[in-house]
């Protein structure tokens, strides 16, 4: 009975911290809700200052990123690239040069690998950081208490004192993720927040229907991270981007080449591959890519599609449809979950 009866106290405890920083976190929400509707769901335009965009370049576009009410270029940097350091170094340089304002690192190493390439320029960027391996996914990291330990590993071994974007990652299918993980996952994102070791909290799944929960149930998150390639589209009923409209949450699609399964032929055929993918994203207006980025040229061909128009013609729409039915055929065994996120 004792124990039942602590049990019992530590769940009240538990509801009691949700529901304060769900109140707070909506508070901010409605605060900048007058802001939030003259700048949402575009780019850059008269009405934004663009001398408050971080790292901004005039052929580089825009995007307001949910409740944080930060502007993030249309597409950003990744993680997960092979590049070393010294690729890294010319990677992050020319993400720079063309107003890339944005970088995901996927691992401390990662973090560390993309501060020694930003050098004296770190606030020309927001840095998000997700220790992958030391998350969720791993039945020893569903307490808050070991998430913030192991993000104060991170940011210590990158000698930082705050991320701009902690977002943890949750692998599994809806079925393993439980109620008490994600309040573990929740509270570790807000008293990261409240100590200043992060600015802004979110999750990366590839589980749509935990997404939608969390993003309902929980109203302080900032961001998402999913997959979005060629092959995905809203879905037409209880579709996740209703969530996101209605809680005001940023969104951030990885995997826009579906792990590379998209590409075929010479480097030409590629390259114009790669585009039609960032053209029908961006055209599709519902999150902003991060594709992994291996090499400068593929920087600059990111750049190029970004002076190219945004829709596609009918020759090119079913360019794309036989590269994406192209791309499902080469998926891996590891990436088959892919084919679950046509529908969004």
């Amino acid at each position: 009975m004792k124990a039942n009866q602590k049990m019992g106290k530590k769940e009240v405890t538990r509801r009691e911290f949700m529901r304060d920083s769900a109140m707070a976190a909506a508070s901010v929400a409605v605060g900048l809700g007058a802001v939030a509707s003259q700048n949402a769901g575009g780019a850059a335009s008269a009405k934004v200052d663009t001398s408050r965009i971080l790292n901004y370049n005039q052929n580089m576009e825009y995007r307001r990123l949910g409740k944080t009410n930060v502007m993030v270029s249309a597409v950003s940097l990744g993680g997960h690239s092979g590049a070393n350091q010294d690729e890294r170094d010319k990677i992050v340089g020319r993400c720079l040069d063309i107003g890339i304002n944005f970088i995901d690192s996927t691992g401390s190493g990662e973090l560390l690998r993309d501060i020694r390439s930003l050098g004296s320029r770190r606030d020309k960027v927001y840095l998000a950081l997700s220790e992958t391996g030391h998350e969720p996914r791993n039945r020893e990291y569903r307490t808050a208490k070991k998430l913030l330990a192991v993000l104060d590993k991170a940011l210590k071994r990158a000698r930082q004192e705050y991320t701009d974007l902690w977002r943890i990652t949750v692998y599994e299918p809806g079925g393993r993720h439980s109620f008490n993980t994600s309040c573990e996952v929740i509270e570790a994102l807000e008293k990261a927040r409240k100590q200043g070791k992060t600015r802004f909290t979110g999750i990366s799944s590839h589980d749509r229907r935990w997404f939608k929960f969390m993003i309902e149930y929980f109203p302080g998150l900032d961001v998402v991270l999913f997959p979005f390639t060629t092959m995905s589209k809203a879905a037409p009923k209880d579709s996740l981007f209703e969530s996101l409209k209605k809680c005001d949450v940023g969104a951030f699609g990885i995997k826009p080449f579906a792990a590379g399964s998209l590409f075929a032929g010479n480097q030409e055929e590629k390259n114009k591959r790669a585009r039609l993918a960032i053209r029908y994203i961006l055209h599709s207006n519902t999150v902003i890519p991060i594709p992994g980025i291996n090499n400068v040229h593929q920087v600059d061909n990111v750049a190029k599609a970004m002076t190219e128009r945004r829709e596609l013609d009918l020759k090119e729409r079913a360019e794309l449809e036989n590269a994406g039915k192209h791309a499902w055929s080469k998926l891996p065994p590891h990436y088959q979950w892919l084919k679950d996120w046509e529908y969004v």
